[in-house]
């Protein structure tokens, strides 16, 4: 894990720098305020599962396919949209390793969530399988989740919730597929006390993911399944 420096000495020896366009990042952020401004905000969306709406969509108002089919999470929060500056960042942390996008992107993702009253009891990010892990050399939504968790004061885990076993590639399938590719993927270790907990990703996009590991945190005993995300996709 990176940046386990107290803050003041990673601002001394490493100054923040946009990671979009090199000028000077925004207080302990490596993005400027420019960047900043013009990441796309995701504030007209469907109040249970994130997925962007329409301008003219009134407040608090749910996408067809929650009205349709109860998910099995409580919530998703993700207040930007996957594309832009946003997708750029993403690709950066996923497939150029930039590890300061996860702790810039956690971070903000952290100030967005620190308004809220009730907090989850623990934050898992969501697993690689080990053999994509040893792939990549990290987990993405890992950098995330340990960003937030100090920025909140909550505890996270890489444990408790694994990736049992390994699925083909999900960018070419559709979210029925996806949710067949997913099924029985992951598992949670059952831990006495945990009632709520948040989920953390870096992008949702048809929702499959975060639903299998929904389900499969509800099997295991838990009451309330948040999901933290950074982006949702547009529906296309």
């Amino acid at each position: 894990m990176v940046y386990n420096l107290p803050q003041p000495l990673q601002r001394l020896f490493l100054p923040p720098s946009c990671l979009l366009c090199n000028d000077p990042g925004e207080g302990e952020l490596d993005l400027c305020t420019t960047c900043l401004d013009d990441l796309p905000s995701n504030h007209h969306a469907c109040s249970r599962c994130a997925l962007p709406l329409p301008e003219e969509a009134p407040a608090g108002s749910l996408c067809g396919h929650c009205i349709r089919t109860e998910p099995p999470f409580h919530r998703i929060v993700a207040p930007w949209r996957y594309e832009g500056p946003l997708a750029e960042l993403i690709r950066l942390l996923k497939f150029r390793q930039k590890l300061a996008v996860g702790r810039s992107l956690g971070i903000l993702l952290a100030r967005q969530l620190k308004r809220r009253r009730e907090r989850p009891q623990l934050i898992l990010p969501v697993p690689l399988h080990p053999r994509q892990l040893r792939e990549r050399g990290f987990n993405h939504a890992a950098e995330l989740a340990y960003a937030i968790s100090r920025e909140l004061g909550l505890p996270w885990s890489t444990r408790l919730l694994r990736k049992q076993r390994p699925t083909p590639a999900q960018h070419n399938l559709d979210r029925g597929e996806r949710l067949e590719n997913l099924r029985g993927a992951f598992h949670f270790i059952p831990s006495s006390g945990y009632r709520h907990v948040a989920v953390v990703d870096d992008v949702v996009t048809t929702g499959a993911t975060v639903t299998e590991v929904a389900r499969t945190l509800k099997r295991a005993g838990v009451e309330k399944v948040e999901i933290w995300a950074v982006a949702r996709t547009p529906d296309r």
